[in-house]
């Protein structure tokens, strides 16, 4: 059912999205050099990776000067990428991540394979049980103010309490967040 809800949701939001989804992309080609889309190695079910689209909100090459994690204030960030930062509609392509089965629309955000040093062994394990989501119950409740300790253990909640009705509730808080805090 889950699934079904996944493509479901992915194939109507592209739709009713496009022409959003092509003035972003225009504003992005236009704002500074490179891709419009950003791809980046990602770890999902079970460990396997995949490629996470997003549109690009850095510098071409951003990953080589910088490390995997953004801070505020990152000079890495362009200027229509703050904006699409702070809406989260730089993750809109992972709509197609999910259309693809790769991610669903509701679980703990996607690690980096790097990030592997920085859980236990069986957190990893039970972390990647599920698939990750373009939103998770972290992102929800705390946005981007979550510690690596408090998104790990609110991605493990996830995991153990994760249904389509608790995913629904997950993606009104997540709205909710949007309108009132955003993010960056």
């Amino acid at each position: 059912m889950k699934r079904f809800f996944d493509i479901l949701c992915a194939a109507s939001a592209l739709a009713l999205l496009a022409p959003l989804l092509l003035a972003i992309a225009l504003i992005v080609r236009i704002d500074s050099p490179g891709p419009v889309l950003y791809r980046q190695t990602r770890v999902g079910l079970g460990g396997k990776t995949f490629s996470m689209y997003k549109f690009r909100s850095m510098v071409t090459n951003a990953d080589r000067i910088g490390g995997y994690q953004t801070q505020q204030q990152d000079p890495r960030i362009t200027t229509s990428g703050r904006w699409l930062r702070r809406t989260s509609l730089d993750e809109l392509p992972q709509l197609l991540n999910v259309l693809k089965g790769d991610m669903s629309v509701v679980g703990p955000r996607p690690d980096v394979p790097q990030q592997q040093s920085l859980y236990s062994k069986n957190d990893w394990t039970l972390r990647h049980s599920v698939r990750p989501g373009i939103t998770g119950l972290a992102q929800a409740t705390l946005r981007s103010d979550a510690t690596t300790k408090q998104r790990l253990q609110l991605d493990l909640d996830y995991v153990g309490r994760h249904s389509l009705l608790f995913d629904l509730r997950i993606i009104l808080m997540t709205v909710r967040q949007l309108w009132t805090k955003g993010s960056y």
